[in-house]
């Protein structure tokens, strides 16, 4: 009895920072950061794993707040500038802000990170999903405000930065190894080494 308890919390436990997730993206999606949203969106949470009998997602285990934190922290930041960015190239009736469709390598090879990593891109105004490679572990996004290949590095650097925010967050220690060492490739590399727009 006490070794079923056992499994179930550590079950439980596994599952728990997906869970939680799902009841961020909801507040995320409805924009709204209140107790009716967070109850509104454990309801949906339930239901969502429950109802559509979703296969387990098996989790690293590890959850470090404190990057979890900083997460949430840059990326409502990112959401502020991306809004007001795309708001004055709106408004520039000068020049067109440009557009290009970027392809950006991610260093995990983990569906749930990929997913993480897409939806928070997506929801940054200016960038939007428009395929995910997962065989070779590619995002591919149409982002706005791209004149130049400099532009595109910035782009890509900043998926990437997201990509290892959530590994520090909730990813195991293998990937955590794995992001921090492409880091350091990455910053070693001569500039222009990853390619340009896809």
């Amino acid at each position: 009895m006490k070794h079923d308890a056992r499994t179930l919390l550590h079950l439980l436990w596994r599952q728990l920072p997906f869970f939680v997730w799902l009841i961020a993206l909801w507040m995320l999606l409805w924009g709204q950061f209140t107790v009716l949203s967070f109850l509104t969106g454990l309801v949906a949470a339930i239901a969502v794993t429950r109802v559509f009998r979703l296969p387990p997602v098996e989790l690293s285990g590890r959850l470090n707040f404190w990057y979890g934190l900083v997460f949430v922290v840059t990326f409502l930041t990112d959401v502020v500038r991306g809004s007001l960015i795309v708001a004055a190239q709106v408004l520039d009736f000068r020049r067109q802000p440009g557009a290009a469709i970027i392809a950006v390598p991610l260093r995990t090879d983990d569906d749930l990170i990929m997913t993480h990593v897409g939806v928070t891109a997506s929801l940054i105004p200016g960038s939007l999903i428009v395929e995910a490679d997962r065989d070779r572990r590619i995002l591919y996004l149409h982002v706005i405000g791209v004149r130049s290949d400099e532009d595109v590095e910035k782009q890509r650097a900043a998926v990437l930065l997201f990509e290892r925010r959530i590994v520090r967050a909730v990813g195991s220690r293998a990937q955590l190894a794995q992001v921090e060492s492409a880091t350091d490739t990455r910053r070693t590399a001569p500039r222009g080494s990853m390619g340009g727009v896809a």
